[in-house]
């Protein structure tokens, strides 16, 4: 019978895994995205599915860790004093969001027939977005590191700290609830305050030294394990002082962000950080109760729409208010309109104490899964539908008639190295970009910076291209790159073009359009770097120049028989790690479309 059991199990973890592993990848490829994918993943393994679970609460609560490492990550990201910079947007903005949607929501569930403190905890609990879906989604969207994804996640953390005033409301709400005295009150905060103080003092004088003896006995195991126990020890603080578990877990990656070992941390908390969350999302999709949502479509349809439509005016008129653009208030409308995990835990605690019934606080908790359901779908149809954000183009000038010897298109990083050399032998560059914030940094350091899209070719007769002895491409677009150098080999074949490459495959795509020499970005600072690794290593000057040039030798000559002969044409010209040449009869590899040869 034991054997048997365990083969359940299995089985049961087997299908788990195998669900997401078949459903991710579906649903991401046809543009759902990764969270919609575990969500149907999870509805369909779950008690309203092909019940190979029936217990989604229990997976629920090991799956919260999840959460619980992404916010702990996150911190790790956010030394104090970048954190201090947004207290702003924390205590500001975040404040703002939460208590606007909470005078709008507070009065749908009154509106439905709910009692004014039932309705209060409805739609409070629906004030609290999903940190699990905004930040997964801010993370596949690259979203996270730009100020749009950091107001956002400022508005979090926010509502991650006002679960503990939200949790004191239920407990003065809560039949009797009046009667806690002033001192029981004051006491709450105060160990509150006491546990953030005491994961500080920790943070601050423990960690480091522990983290030293534990490198010092060259135990990776053991580090692994050290960095699981900070995570759980903070979330168990936080929640011994009646706080948010995400929040302490942030709170000690904040902690640590200054840490010597934080990308080592990071690096142990990773895997375990992306099965729970994927555990998380399969375990709400399971928890979804068909059963009461067709029992009350109806009012869940309304209270979805109701719930949703007033958060994404409370959500968009404060990020207005907050001077943010109307493309930029979409989206994080799209984005955080949805109720989160945190109202499962609200929800509970007034089920606890009596203000909801068993029946209420299943609607609610449903109500709060369909809106989580929907938002993927949101994003997709935002997405799909709206139109590109306008570039503020203020204090920025296009290109009228001007000349200049050496036009260049791209003035990011490459393209300021490129001007350098050309100015100080006294040449004329004229330099066009279409980033205007670039432009206008640009300014502060003395450069003249015209605006234009080097794809167009009104934009190149207005730098003067057709006046330029010299083209320089140096956009870090491969795709653009290819058609500006095609444009320009076409418009103006007698100039002399000279393009950046991303590789040696977009070098060879690039000479084939036209471009008279491609420059990789990265061969020259490679060949830089072997240079001073040879030089380190005692090699003589003259062994290395002869080394060297006997590499560009072999690469220009494989370069040369490459864009007649496919990528693998002069294989043989290049050294193996045993130092010999590789043989013309080795076998030729497939590669897929994505992939390119080695060599740079």
């Amino acid at each position: 019978m034991a054997a048997e059991s365990t083969a359940v199990d299995l089985g049961a973890i087997v299908i788990l895994l195998g669900s997401a592993v078949v459903a991710v990848p579906i649903f991401k490829r046809i543009g759902f995205g990764s969270v919609l994918g575990y969500l149907a993943a999870g509805l369909a393994i779950g008690p309203f599915g092909f019940r190979v679970f029936t217990e989604p609460e229990a997976i629920l609560h090991v799956a919260e860790l999840g959460v619980v490492m992404f916010l702990f990550i996150i911190g790790l990201e956010m030394q104090p004093s970048r954190l201090w910079s947004m207290r702003r947007e924390i205590f500001g903005l975040g404040l703002a969001q939460v208590a606007t949607c909470i005078l709008l929501l507070s009065w749908v569930g009154f509106a439905l027939g709910y009692t004014m403190q039932q309705s209060l905890i409805a739609g409070t609990g629906f004030v609290l977005t999903s940190t699990a879906i905004v930040m997964q989604m801010l993370q596949e969207r690259g979203d996270i590191a730009k100020e749009k994804g950091q107001r956002m996640i400022s508005i979090l953390l926010l509502e991650d700290l006002a679960i503990v005033p939200l949790l004191a409301l239920v407990a003065f709400l809560a039949p009797g609830g009046g009667d806690v005295s002033l001192a029981e009150r004051l006491r709450g905060v105060a160990i509150g305050l006491g546990a953030i103080l005491g994961l500080v003092i920790a943070g601050r004088y423990l960690l480091n030294p522990v983290f030293r003896l534990l490198a010092a006995a060259r135990a990776r195991e053991v580090m692994t394990a050290a960095a699981l126990l900070i995570v759980m020890g903070a979330a168990w603080a936080m929640q011994l002082g009646g706080l948010s578990t995400a929040m302490g877990a942030f709170l000690a990656g904040v902690l640590l962000s200054e840490s010597s070992y934080r990308h080592e941390l990071e690096a142990d908390v990773e895997p375990f950080r992306g099965i729970l969350l994927g555990l998380f999302f399969l375990a709400v999709g399971m928890s979804l109760d068909l059963n009461i949502v067709a029992a009350n479509w109806q009012l869940i349809a309304i209270s979805v729409a109701a719930f949703t439509a007033l958060k994404a005016i409370g959500v968009y008129a404060v990020a207005r208010v907050f001077k943010a653009s109307h493309h930029e208030a979409v989206e994080r409308t799209v984005l955080m309109t949805q109720g989160g995990e945190f109202a499962f835990v609200l929800y509970a605690a007034a089920l606890a104490v009596g203000l909801i019934s068993p029946e209420g606080n299943a609607l609610l908790t449903a109500i709060i899964i369909v809106s989580m359901l929907m938002t993927p779908l949101f994003v997709l149809i935002h997405d799909r539908l709206m139109p590109k954000e306008k570039l503020d183009q203020s204090g920025v000038e296009v290109p009228v008639d001007v000349t200049g010897t050496a036009l260049l298109i791209g003035f990011g990083r490459f393209g300021q190295i490129v001007t350098q050399p050309l100015l100080q032998r006294g040449y004329s560059v004229t330099t066009i970009d279409n980033d205007p914030e670039m432009i206008r940094v640009a300014a502060q350091f003395g450069f003249k910076v015209w605006f234009g899209d080097g794809s167009r070719l009104d934009i190149l007769h207005a730098a003067g291209a057709h006046d330029a002895s010299l083209i320089l491409v140096c956009v870090d677009d491969r795709a653009a790159a290819t058609k500006i150098v095609e444009l320009v080999r076409h418009e103006f074949p007698h100039v002399l073009l000279l393009a950046r490459a991303y590789d040696r495959e977009h070098g060879l795509e690039l000479v084939k359009a036209g471009v008279d020499y491609p420059v990789r970005e990265t061969f020259e600072s490679a060949i830089k770097m072997a240079r001073a690794a040879l030089d380190r290593l005692g090699e003589p000057e003259d062994a290395i120049d002869d080394a060297i040039a006997e590499v560009r030798r072999r690469d220009e000559e494989r370069f040369a028989l490459q864009l007649t002969g496919g990528q693998f044409a002069g294989r043989e010209l290049m050294r193996g790690n045993t130092g010999e040449t590789q043989p013309k009869d080795v076998p030729v590899p497939a590669l897929g479309p994505d992939e390119s040869a080695v060599g740079g």
